[in-house]
Order: C-alpha cells, then structure tokens, then sequence
C-alpha cells in the first residue's frame, strides 16, 4: 500500500487544486427580449431560440 513519506504542505496542496475553481457561467443578451441567457440555450424567459418561437409561455393571469 502506498503511503506517502513527507507530508504535503499547504502551498503544494494548494497549487495542486489551483485548478478546481469553478469558473463563471457565460451570459448574453437576448435578442428579443434583452435578457441575460446562457449562449445556445433557450431563452428562460420569452422562450425563444435563433429568433424562433420554441416554447409557448402561458401569460399570467391575476385571478
């Protein structure tokens, strides 16, 4: 079983995960309704893709 000789110090184990940091989510504007969307997904609120109507959004309705 392999057990390590010396322990690792904080610097080394540090460097180590220096790549592990979660990076930041991409964001443009919609064309139609102006706003934030990841790129190539569907617009979350108007509901649109390419310019095209992909999924119908039911109005709210005050009852």
């Amino acid at each position: 079983m392999a057990v390590p000789k010396k322990k690792t110090s904080k610097s080394k184990r540090d460097m180590r995960r220096s790549h592990d940091a979660l990076g930041v989510n991409a964001c443009v504007e919609c064309p139609k309704c102006g706003e934030m969307m990841r790129p190539h997904h569907v617009c979350p609120s108007c509901g649109t893709y390419n310019n095209r109507s992909v999924i119908v959004k039911k109005e709210e309705t005050k009852a």
